[in-house]
């Protein structure tokens, strides 16, 4: 579906739009993630990032799920994503950086749905990893506790009422062609005691390293918690399909794994714990949320 640059215009106030690079595709095919030059008024061209989504039809999933299921899933996670940004995102502050919504349209068919949003390579955050040391995981850490304080016992809707990716009532595929074992067993219980927790927030969602932009970091910067408290984690985050209601250690377990390998995890799983709730007990007093855990 061809990327309409007076719709661009439109819904961003911009006088010229040039479009860019394709960035990636999106998931199973469903439209495109493209760089665009903005240009409003008189002032200078400025980067944008434009999420393209073509939601016509339902598409196979390259993992195998196909169907009403996962066609409707997809389609809602699109409609979360554009209501986190134009209801919830200003609400993110430095600790949690996300990128700023510039415009959306939403039109089933024809031109499809348009996510316009900050370039976060032009904000500064312009790295990407595949491999962490400590000092980023902590980065990342400290963005999911202040997303956290922030957004403590706030109602959801109208994002997903209960969030992540990889949400049980949501899975069945999934689950029926797991492989029978203790973990199998126990999923229905593990759900039930997430969704039951006590202190809900909202969660990321899909809080995987490959959804974390870093900045560059001098060497000899120091990164203890309270300098991060005042510099913020030197880290953005993008892609908000699932966010919603959720116990935060639905994004703390999945960041670590996306992260580490099951025996480093394990072996920093205690000293990774507390570096998240020491973040998150000093981001709940900032956001001037204090709650005893």
């Amino acid at each position: 579906m061809p990327l309409p640059e007076d719709t661009i215009c439109e819904i961003t106030g911009a006088t010229e739009c040039s479009l860019g690079e394709v960035i990636q595709n999106l998931w199973s095919g469903y439209g495109v993630i493209q760089r665009v030059d903005l240009k409003i008024g008189n002032q200078h061209t400025n980067s944008a990032i434009i999420k393209h989504i073509d939601i016509s039809q339902s598409r196979e999933n390259r993992r195998g799920w196909s169907g009403d299921i996962s066609h409707h899933r997809k389609v809602k996670s699109y409609q979360v994503e554009k209501a986190f940004y134009e209801k919830f995102a200003s609400t993110c502050t430095d600790e949690c950086r996300v990128p700023n919504l510039l415009g959306a349209h939403e039109k089933e068919n024809g031109t499809g749905w348009i996510i316009v949003l900050e370039d976060l390579d032009a904000a500064g955050f312009d790295e990407r990893k595949q491999r962490v040391n400590r000092e980023d995981i902590e980065a990342c850490l400290s963005w999911l506790a202040n997303f956290h304080a922030i957004f403590i016992q706030q109602n959801p809707a109208p994002l997903w009422p209960i969030g992540t990716y990889w949400h049980l009532a949501t899975r069945p595929d999934e689950l029926n062609v797991m492989e029978a074992g203790p973990l199998k067993n126990a999923a229905a219980k593990i759900d039930e005691r997430l969704n039951g927790a006590q202190f809900q927030t909202l969660v990321h969602g899909d809080a995987k390293l490959a959804n974390f932009c870093f900045k560059h970091r001098s060497a000899s910067k120091p990164t203890d918690i309270q300098t991060l408290s005042r510099t913020g984690p030197g880290v953005a985050a993008v892609d908000f399909q699932y966010v919603g209601g959720g116990c935060g250690m639905k994004d703390v377990a999945y960041l670590i794994s996306s992260c580490l390998g099951e025996s480093e995890a394990e072996s920093q799983q205690d000293s990774l714990l507390n570096y998240y709730f020491q973040s998150l007990d000093q981001a709940l007093q900032t956001a001037g949320n204090p709650t005893n855990f």
